[in-house]
């Protein structure tokens, strides 16, 4: 499974190349490569180099950690506020994390690494955005280690639902209860009871490896104060 090219003819859609002045965006253009992520597409292992920056359109990526035991969790999620590859700020050259699509993305762009810290050399607009950007992130990393810790698997299912759907800006989008178990780091039949529940209350609809949001305010509601506060910090970044 590989990312492949994809038509270039679309406004970029990620917040963060589109904030750039269209001078800006127009000189990036020539270094960014317009590509489309197959749901499940792997774009960093750990102590992987990093060669590639990678900032999504209309999908959604989790940053994710395995232990020695095989077992996964989902420690960040980056849609099209932001970019993968974070380490590349800080000069680093190995990936820490995992990096896979968890929505499909047909409107992704990819620049490599070497032209990401020219034109952040520039120290023009683009370092701006990005430095706004990686403050959210920290932001978003400190919460989730949080909410990890101290809130129920019901309630951080609902957060990850209604963050994934902002995201992706539908209410409907692909997933299958195994890759939740894992973004969430609990086991099948663990989620299996938090969907089950969430879906009798008539929140949402699962089935077919397709999940539908039919109450955004009631799964708010069900979500932790995780949700709303990450949701506030975002817009103060003005991007």
């Amino acid at each position: 499974m590989h990312a492949t090219r994809a038509s270039s003819s679309r406004t970029c859609p990620n917040k963060l190349l589109a904030s750039l002045p269209a001078a800006d965006y127009r000189r990036l253009r020539s270094v960014l490569n317009p590509i489309s992520l197959p749901f499940q597409y792997v774009l960093l292992k750990p102590g992987e180099t990093l060669q590639t920056i990678y900032f999504p359109g209309d999908g959604v990526c989790s940053i994710t950690q395995t232990m020695r035991n095989g077992r996964t969790v989902e420690v960040a999620t980056v849609g099209n506020e932001g970019f993968i590859g974070i380490n590349a700020l800080f000069g680093g050259d190995r990936w820490l994390a995992g990096a896979l699509v968890k929505v499909p993305d047909s409107a992704a762009q990819a620049m490599n690494v070497r032209a990401f810290r020219d034109e952040m050399n520039r120290r023009g607009p683009f370092v701006n955005l990005i430095n706004r950007y990686a403050q959210g992130f920290v932001a978003f990393l400190m919460r989730s280690v949080a909410c990890n810790a101290l809130h129920s698997v019901d309630q951080r299912c609902a957060r990850w639902l209604l963050t994934t759907r902002d995201r992706v800006g539908r209410n409907e989008f692909p997933l299958t209860q195994e890759f939740l178990a894992v973004m969430l780091g609990v086991r099948r039949p663990t989620v299996t009871l938090a969907v089950g529940a969430l879906q009798r209350a008539g929140l949402i609809d699962y089935g077919h490896r397709r999940m539908i949001i039919l109450d955004r305010a009631g799964l708010e509601a069900a979500s932790c104060e995780c949700y709303a506060a990450v949701k506030k910090h975002y817009p103060r970044l003005r991007f």
